[in-house]
């Protein structure tokens, strides 16, 4: 890795672009490359945030964590969403993690990352790999990328096919299975649909041979899992 004067003396112009929801580093990194002479400013997470940001500079680096806590309503946001935008803007966009699986980050290779950059490691290292990344130095191995994008299409075809299983089950089924994540026992799925409990029994397993499940609690670890994805 080049030293850090080499990058301050050819930092000139550059801009880098923060999009994380902790304000302290955020602002420490912004504080730290503008001494250096670099254009870093940064931004509130949202994506129409991002597009009013970006729509009135020329791109440059763009740095985002891949957690980005939750919306007002509590939903959580991801980095990954926002690679998209800032790439086809230009952008060259690096994900800062905090500890994030290697799926997530497969998804943000793939949607145009070069690649990530770990936000534990020490201020002044990871002052100095920013500085690398804006001075123009690879991320990734073209190798260690190839991995990643396999990863993300044999995961996407994995969550596809556990998917598929949701989509032959009838209406009454997925009523039934709503009611099995929600905690519900067979007899009082029976009660309040007002059918027997030979017949919830029967739709019960019908669901759990449609998912290819062998008991009740991986159906609804299974629903759990799709919904997160």
């Amino acid at each position: 890795m080049p030293d850090r004067a080499e990058h301050e003396n050819g930092a000139g112009g550059h801009r880098v672009l923060i999009v994380d929801d902790h304000a302290l580093l955020s602002t420490t990194l912004v504080i730290a490359l503008q001494t250096r002479g670099i254009a870093a400013r940064r931004s509130e997470v949202g994506t129409e945030e991002i597009r009013l940001v970006i729509a009135g500079s020329a791109p440059g680096v763009a740095l985002v964590d891949v957690d980005l806590g939750t919306d007002p309503d509590g939903r959580a946001l991801s980095g990954v969403d926002l690679v998209p935008v800032l790439v086809g803007a230009g952008w060259r966009v690096v994900m800062l993690t905090g500890g994030a699986g290697e799926p997530e980050l497969a998804a943000a290779v793939v949607a145009g990352a070069t690649g990530w950059l770990h936000k534990m490691t020490p201020f002044e290292d990871l002052l100095d790999a920013v500085l690398a990344v804006v001075a123009g130095d690879q991320v990734l191995s073209e190798n260690e990328r190839l991995r990643l994008t396999r990863l993300h299409y044999a995961q996407h075809a994995h969550q596809q096919a556990r998917r598929a299983g949701f989509d032959r089950l009838t209406a009454r089924e997925r009523e039934v299975l709503r009611g099995l994540v929600a905690g519900k026992r067979a007899a009082a799925i029976a009660e309040e649909s007002v059918v027997s409990l030979a017949t919830v029994r029967a739709q019960i397993r019908s669901i759990l041979a449609k998912l290819e499940v062998t008991s009740q609690l991986e159906a609804v670890a299974l629903v759990r899992e799709i919904e997160g994805l």
